[in-house]
C-alpha cells in the first residue's frame, strides 16, 4: 500500500472519530433518548463544544471526498511522487490538529490549519498535471 493510500485510510478512520465525538456530544446536550429516536421533531441548533464538533464534521465532509478523489487518481494513474507524500500528509496531519482546534473554539490558527489541509489536495493535484 503506498503511503498516499494509507493517509487515506487513516482519514477514513478520522472521519468515524469525527462522528462518534460529534454524535456523543450531541446526545449530551438533546440525551440519548433523542438519539435513539427517528429525531422528527426540530431542535434548538447545537451550541458549545457539541456545535462546534457538528461544525468540524460538516467541515470534514466537504474537504474528504476531494482528498479521496485526488489520492484515488494519483493511484489509477501512478503517480507518486515527493508532491503527492506531502500532500497526502499535509492532509491528515492538518485534518487531525483541525478537530481539537475547532472544538475548544481556538480561531485564526484553526483557520490556517484547514489552508494546509487544502494545501495537501492541491499538491496532489499540482502531481497529476
Amino acid at each position: 500500500m503506498t503511503i498516499e493510500l494509507r493517509m487515506l485510510a487513516f482519514s477514513i478512520i478520522l472521519g468515524f472519530v469525527h462522528i462518534v465525538l460529534s454524535s456523543h456530544a450531541a446526545s449530551l446536550q438533546y440525551g440519548y433518548r433523542w438519539n435513539a429516536s427517528a429525531r422528527d421533531e426540530p431542535k434548538a441548533p447545537l451550541v458549545g463544544v457539541a456545535g462546534r464538533l457538528q461544525r468540524a464534521l460538516n467541515n470534514f465532509s466537504e474537504t474528504f471526498p476531494y482528498f479521496a478523489a485526488a489520492v484515488l487518481m494519483a493511484h489509477v494513474v501512478g503517480q507518486h511522487s515527493t508532491l503527492t507524500i506531502w500532500g497526502a500528509h499535509l492532509y491528515f496531519w492538518a485534518r487531525v490538529a483541525y478537530l481539537p482546534l475547532y472544538a475548544f473554539g481556538i480561531p485564526i490558527v484553526r483557520s490556517l490549519v484547514w489552508n494546509v489541509a487544502a494545501l495537501g489536495i492541491v499538491l496532489i493535484l499540482l502531481a497529476l498535471l
